[in-house]
């Protein structure tokens, strides 16, 4: 269970977050909208303990966000607005730095990426550099990167962003695969 209850959140002279509370189901798939400026970004921010509301509680899986935020970094899978890759290295040596990163061991690092790579079927993209590949392949590897450690909850902010058509029907058909697997998609 995710319950985010009465989240406050400032920026200076701006209330983004007032008052917001909400509770998710294990498994679940959940679509967060609004407008530009609604505070989507800085809920999702927030939630993976990235930025530190000023009142409210963030809890997920019994684990209070705010007083555990490393406990909640190896259960939360995480893809910005804006994911970052690494250009000048290939897509297993991306997702090989973020495994060491959330703490797969070094000889669990190829099962690990193989396995994500098997998932999002970019398993025939390890040797080329993100800058080779497509808009939809990009995010395909910042997914694999978000989901490599297996968490349960992945939050994902604005994941079909400038996709096409056919790219966005595959990212629903893989966010469903997600769930399948167990896995809680915001």
């Amino acid at each position: 269970m995710i319950t985010v209850d009465k989240l406050i959140f400032e920026y200076p002279g701006l209330r983004a977050l007032d008052n917001v509370s909400f509770q998710m189901n294990q498994g679940s798939i959940t679509a967060l909208v609004g407008p530009n400026g609604a505070g989507k970004t800085t809920l999702l921010r927030c939630m993976a303990a990235l930025d530190r509301p000023v009142g409210g509680t963030i809890t997920i899986e019994d684990i209070d966000v705010l007083e555990q935020p490393r406990e909640c970094h190896r259960i939360i899978g995480y893809l910005s607005d804006f994911f970052g890759l690494y250009q000048r290295l290939t897509v297993r040596q991306c997702l090989h730095f973020v495994a060491r990163a959330q703490g797969i061991t070094d000889s669990d690092c190829p099962a690990a990426i193989t396995e994500v790579c098997r998932r999002l079927h970019i398993e025939d993209r390890l040797e080329m550099r993100p800058d080779e590949l497509s808009r939809g392949l990009r995010q395909r590897v910042a997914i694999a990167q978000a989901i490599i450690h297996k968490p349960s909850l992945v939050l994902l902010d604005e994941p079909a962003s400038g996709l096409d058509p056919e790219a966005r029907h595959e990212l629903a058909e893989l966010f469903l695969d997600l769930q399948r697997q167990g896995m809680t998609l915001l």
